[in-house]
């Protein structure tokens, strides 16, 4: 965390909701590995608004320094910004978020998760079937005198009464407002989304809500918040893909990737999450012998230099 720089002027996701020149804002949604520092401040520059970090465990960030260090990276310019914990202790959760007040502009606790090593944990998607857990760890948050919007972000039970009773719950304790990814935990990314369970949601609740799945263009975003009327439309695969996209492009503008570039060299993006990065933005433009020549490419500068190359890639 030592490359952290605390700033009074910060924007609250608060604040944006209250925005009456948006109908909805744009959201970066929490993505292991990928929604670290460089990538979020590439995107600011496309019309995102809100951003999340990855999952971060909550425990391990309390208790190492290193752990505090490789997780979460932000500067003056990353704004709005949500760092998402994984916990199901509140004191454990409190005493996680207790380093990063000043640093960010909300707190989201992780109910969506649904590898099995999470649920194995209690964490995550285990925790929808957990009401008093998450209400626990919010009320614990809300009593702590940190004054912080908390967030949850959650998926869809089979039985949707389930999810409006769960969201009311957290909503009569306090929380600020929820994220709902319009899946149910056994359902792949290739099932639908059902939008009209975040609708129902929406129209249950007095908080904001923020409609996560299948935002893969402009047109996505906006379809679905006229279908659901959401306080904000967030996107993973699809930013990962296009990172431009909430400003309109249909596929990743070649300044986007030579942006990306440069900011994985300046923070010193680790090649691993650097070359998986550029393959998800280059998917439409590279054929399946330039990938697999891409894939033998085992540094960054031997990245560059193929980019450079084949692409023109000037810095």
């Amino acid at each position: 965390m030592s490359s952290q720089q605390a700033t009074p002027q910060r924007t609250s996701p608060m604040a944006l909701f209250n925005d009456r020149t948006k109908s909805y804002i744009n959201v970066c949604a929490p993505m292991v590995r990928y929604s670290k520092l460089p990538f979020r401040e590439l995107i600011r520059n496309y019309k995102v608004d809100l951003a999340y970090t990855p999952m971060i465990l909550a425990k391990e960030f309390k208790n190492s320094g290193v752990a505090r260090d490789s997780d979460f990276t932000t500067n003056r310019s990353d704004t709005s910004l949500i760092i998402q914990f994984a916990s199901n202790d509140g004191v454990e959760l409190l005493r996680a978020v207790e380093f990063v007040v000043g640093y960010v502009d909300g707190i989201d606790i992780n109910c969506g998760c649904p590898q099995k090593w999470a649920i194995n944990e209690g964490i995550g998607v285990h925790l929808m079937e957990n009401p008093e857990t998450v209400r626990d760890m919010i009320r614990t948050i809300k009593g702590g005198g940190l004054n912080i919007p908390i967030s949850i972000k959650i998926r869809i039970h089979n039985d949707l009464r389930k999810t409006v009773d769960f969201t009311k719950r957290a909503e009569s304790i306090g929380l600020d407002f929820i994220a709902i990814h319009g899946r149910t935990r056994r359902q792949k990314s290739t099932s639908p989304v059902n939008i009209p369970a975040i609708k129902l949601c929406k129209e249950s609740l007095n908080i904001p809500i923020i409609a996560n799945g299948d935002i893969f263009s402009l047109t996505d975003a906006e379809k679905l918040y006229e279908s659901t009327k959401c306080d904000g439309v967030m996107s993973a695969r699809g930013l990962l893909k296009n990172p431009a996209l909430f400003a309109g492009f249909e596929s990743t503008p070649w300044e986007c990737i030579r942006k990306f570039v440069e900011l994985s060299l300046n923070y010193g993006t680790n090649h691993f999450i650097f070359h998986h990065h550029l393959m998800y933005m280059f998917e439409d433009v590279m054929s399946n012998a330039e990938r697999k020549t891409f894939n033998t490419l085992t540094s960054i500068p031997a990245i560059v230099d193929h980019l450079e190359e084949h692409y023109g890639l000037d810095l």
